[in-house]
């Protein structure tokens, strides 16, 4: 089967008694919970694309790794029916949460922990990456 290739940002920060948090942000079409993602650009590194996402999508800026945390696969849904797409997520330490952004009134945002998170998304993939997170492999982020 072959895939089309999306990029995706896991936003993730420390609450303030230090428990690790990631970030949501709904669909347009079925507000159902995904991590902010997009297609790559031509010329641009994909953890860079991965952050621009994140900014429009969801708000928040931050330092994105360079190095993948993985990947997960879903089925994009189009009028002409639904395309296989694999999407190479990377984790973003969020700096600052915008007030106002450009998919603002389209979208919800939400923090969780990684085992709320995991429970709130569809994909069982990326579920997997979100519970990786619980278990501390990014424990550093």
């Amino acid at each position: 089967m072959e895939f089309a290739r999306q990029v995706g940002a896991l936003p993730v920060r420390r609450a303030p008694d230090g428990t690790l948090l990631v970030l949501l942000v709904t669909t347009l079409q079925t507000q159902r919970w995904i991590i902010p993602k997009g297609w790559p650009w031509p010329g641009e590194q994909d953890y860079t694309a991965a952050a621009e996402e994140a900014r429009e999508e969801a708000g928040v800026l931050g330092e994105p790794k360079a190095v993948s945390f993985g990947t997960y696969t879903y089925e994009k849904r189009r009028s002409s029916g639904t395309v296989p797409v694999r999407v190479t997520v990377y984790l973003l330490e969020v700096r600052e949460e915008m007030d106002v952004w450009p998919e603002c009134e389209q979208r919800q945002r939400a923090w969780f922990t990684p085992s709320e998170a995991a429970a709130a998304v569809q994909e069982p993939e990326l579920r997997d990456l979100l519970l990786q997170l619980q278990d501390g492999v990014a424990a550093s982020a």
